[in-house]
């Protein structure tokens, strides 16, 4: 039987005090502040993986989780906090840079689609309320680009974080009544160009002449525009800007609004949590309920916030 300890890597673990840990080898990156502010902000102590050190001339020198150790160390208030260290007894300098050079080399990072369905099993409210919206329109999230499905899905949870619930609501309206539901509607450059132009007019934007007016286009021709102009969002958000202003008789919408406003995170951020936290497991319902407006008709009726 082949010997199968060769697969295994010759390492011990210990707990070693944070202060007691060296990593500022020339091949560690800069240590990144902001980020490790962020994690200690979101501080969870199951995602904590083990620190690899190299214990060379009775050093342990971190080559493997350098902003761990300095996260566990702003969270605690101590360098005097140990951490679980994976210890190599038999690297040199040069191999220690090896294996930190090509660490991620062959690291499947996980897809934004698998992300979210994993918030949802593990049953965030935030993402819950996203599919439920969705759902509510006979839509799905996929994990590719079909027809009924969004496979957008950054940018949906970007344009909730971003403007809110209404908003992100009013954007898969406005897709679904102006391209009828064709899978390239739901793209992350139209997504985010609508919602750019909902939170910049307001309800000075009609559904229905924006329906009218954007709907005789195809996006291939406003991606066409799109690109002669900014390209990425805001490109699309003046294509589909010029469509709509189209034959406008003194109510054209203008183009230094677009470009000068501002999105806040929500309009009104406290009042939004407290609605959401109110609304609880009821929310699913409310959104089915409000979904009898006819999404295709040329009239919209506005329908009530949630």
């Amino acid at each position: 039987m082949d010997d199968l300890s060769m697969y295994v890597p010759n390492v011990h673990f210990e707990q070693i005090p944070i202060k007691n840990l060296v990593s500022d080898q020339e091949y560690q990156r800069n240590l990144s502040i902001k980020h490790v502010r962020k994690a200690a902000e979101n501080f969870d102590l199951y995602q904590i993986n083990p620190v690899k050190v190299s214990r060379r001339n009775g050093i342990n020198y971190v080559f493997n989780g350098q902003h761990t150790i300095e996260i566990v160390a702003m969270v605690s208030g101590s360098r005097e906090t140990p951490v679980w260290c994976m210890i190599y007894d038999d690297l040199e300098y040069s191999h220690e840079a090896d294996i930190f050079a090509n660490q991620m080399k062959y690291v499947k990072p996980l897809l934004p689609y698998e992300i979210f369905i994993a918030n949802i099993e593990a049953g965030s409210d935030k993402h819950l309320l996203i599919r439920d919206l969705v759902e509510s329109y006979n839509l799905k999230i996929t994990p590719s680009a079909c027809t009924g499905g969004i496979c957008a899905v950054s940018t949906l949870e970007k344009i909730y974080d971003k403007y809110g619930f209404q908003i992100l609501d009013h954007v898969l309206r406005l897709c679904i009544g102006t391209w009828e539901g064709a899978a390239n509607s739901f793209s992350s450059n139209i997504m985010n160009g609508i919602a750019r132009l909902l939170n910049a007019f307001g309800d000075s934007l009609k559904d229905d002449i924006f329906k009218d007016k954007v709907g005789s286009v195809t996006i291939k021709e406003l991606s066409r525009t799109a690109k002669e102009r900014k390209g990425g969002a805001m490109g699309f958000a003046e294509a589909m800007l010029i469509e709509y202003n189209k034959r406008a008789r003194g109510t054209a919408l203008r183009f230094d609004v677009l470009h000068s406003s501002r999105a806040s995170k929500h309009q009104f951020p406290h009042e939004a949590e407290s609605k959401d936290k109110n609304m609880g497991s009821n929310q699913s319902d409310n959104i089915g309920e409000a979904k009898q407006l006819d999404i295709f008709s040329s009239q919209d009726t506005e329908k009530t916030p949630q």
